[in-house]
């Protein structure tokens, strides 16, 4: 459990990994974690959760794919959406973002279904701060 605060730039301006998170804080069964996104990541599902994204700076494209058909939704700083439980997905940054996501404690990155993981990916279930 935490005791102090946690601020999220001080935290992302400690790493410099891409699409390698930082769990910030716990609660109930969930992570707040945050995230540097640029380039591609991998298209992915997460069967049983829901995934929250918040853009705290920059720029998030999340293309989606249901039943063979592919859309996406644009975030801009200050955006937040839900990726919904089942829904294949994936993330697309063209410059450096900093993303805060939240989900279940244990929950790999590169969800239950993936395509191949590229090297740039850090397929973790997070990274404890400190």
């Amino acid at each position: 459990m935490m005791t102090e605060p946690v601020n999220l730039q001080k935290t992302l301006d400690s790493f410099t990994e891409l699409w390698s998170p930082r769990i910030v804080a716990q609660f109930n069964d969930y992570d707040v974690r945050v995230a540097k996104f640029h380039g591609e990541y991998v298209w992915h599902a997460h069967q049983d959760t829901d995934e929250l994204f918040l853009v705290v700076a920059g720029r998030l494209v999340i293309h989606l794919r249901e039943n063979g058909v592919e859309r996406f939704v644009t975030l801009q700083t200050g955006d937040t959406y839900v990726v919904p439980r089942g829904m294949e997905h994936k993330p697309v940054s063209d410059a450096e973002s900093h993303i805060l996501m939240v989900e279940p404690t244990g929950t790999l990155t590169v969800g239950d279904t993936h395509e191949e993981i590229p090297d740039h990916v850090d397929a973790t279930t997070g990274h404890h701060i400190g």
